[in-house]
C-alpha cells in the first residue's frame, strides 16, 4: 500500500477509466504471449537505457497515451528500423495494440501498459527523436483542466527528453486545449513551434495516420494540429 507521503506527491491521473468492456478472448490472450515480450521494463524500478531495447535503431519515438494502437503499429509499419515506445494505461486499448502488433509482425515496438509519465521520468535526456500525442483526454470542465496531460511540467519534460532537432506533435479535437497546450509549449524554452502561415493547424501533416477516435468526431472542432522542433 502507498504510504500518505506518496499519495501527496503522486501527479493527479490525466487519464480517465483504465477499462470499459471484457477483453476479446485473442487480445486476452496476448496480454500472457505477447506482452511479456514486448514489455517495457518496470520505470519504476530504475532508468531505462533506449538503446538496449533495439540495438542499432535509426531513432526513438515515444507515443504518449495510443489509443486503439492503429496509429502506433502503422508508424511502426512504415519505419521498421525505429524503436517505438507506446504508453496506454486503457487496457482495451493495450488488447487492441496488442493485435495490431501481431497481425503486423512488428518488432520495433515496446509497450508499458501504464502512465507515460513514470516512462518520461526514467528515459535519460535527449533519448527521443520524436514524440506523439494524440487526442489525449481533453478534461474540457474548467475544474478539470489541472488532470489534463499538457502542463508546464509535461512540456518541460518532453524538451528535457527529445535530442536536438527532435520533435513534438500534439493533436486535439478541442478548441480549448489546443489553445491551453499551446500556451504551454511556446513558453517552454527549447520548444520552437513548426508553423507556415499558409497552412492552418487543420491541416494534417503529410505522415498523420488517421485513427478509429478521430473518425468518432467526438470533440467541438476538427482536429488541430500542434508541431514543435528541440531547438538545437
Amino acid at each position: 500500500m502507498a504510504s500518505s507521503d506518496d499519495t501527496a506527491h503522486r501527479p493527479l491521473r490525466s487519464f480517465g477509466r483504465i477499462k470499459s468492456r471484457a477483453i476479446k478472448p485473442r487480445q486476452a490472450a496476448l496480454f500472457d504471449t505477447l506482452l511479456p515480450s514486448i514489455a517495457l521494463p518496470d520505470p519504476k524500478a530504475g532508468p531505462i537505457d533506449p538503446s538496449a531495447l533495439m540495438p542499432g535503431a535509426a531513432g526513438v519515438w515515444l507515443e504518449i497515451g495510443f489509443g486503439g494502437g492503429e496509429h502506433l503499429a502503422e508508424q511502426a509499419s512504415r519505419h521498421p528500423d525505429v524503436l517505438m515506445i507506446g504508453c496506454e494505461p486503457f487496457l482495451n486499448g493495450v488488447g487492441s495494440a496488442l493485435r495490431h502488433i501481431d497481425e503486423r509482425g512488428l518488432k520495433n515496438v515496446r509497450l508499458h501498459a501504464d502512465d507515460a509519465r513514470d516512462v518520461m521520468t526514467a528515459l535519460p535526456d535527449a533519448s527521443l527523436d520524436r514524440v506523439m500525442i494524440l487526442f489525449p483526454d481533453p478534461w474540457h470542465k474548467a475544474r478539470h483542466n489541472k488532470r489534463r496531460l499538457v502542463q508546464d511540467e509535461t512540456a518541460a519534460e518532453i524538451a528535457r527528453l527529445l535530442k536536438p532537432g527532435g520533435r513534438l506533435r500534439f493533436v486535439t479535437d478541442w478548441t480549448d486545449y489546443a489553445e491551453w497546450a499551446l500556451e504551454r509549449f511556446e513558453r517552454t524554452p527549447g520548444l520552437v513551434r513548426q508553423f507556415d502561415p499558409a497552412i492552418d493547424w487543420f491541416t494534417a501533416p503529410a505522415d498523420h495516420v488517421v485513427t478509429r477516435y478521430e473518425e468518432k468526431k467526438l470533440g467541438d472542432t476538427p482536429p488541430i494540429f500542434l508541431d514543435f522542433i528541440r531547438a538545437t
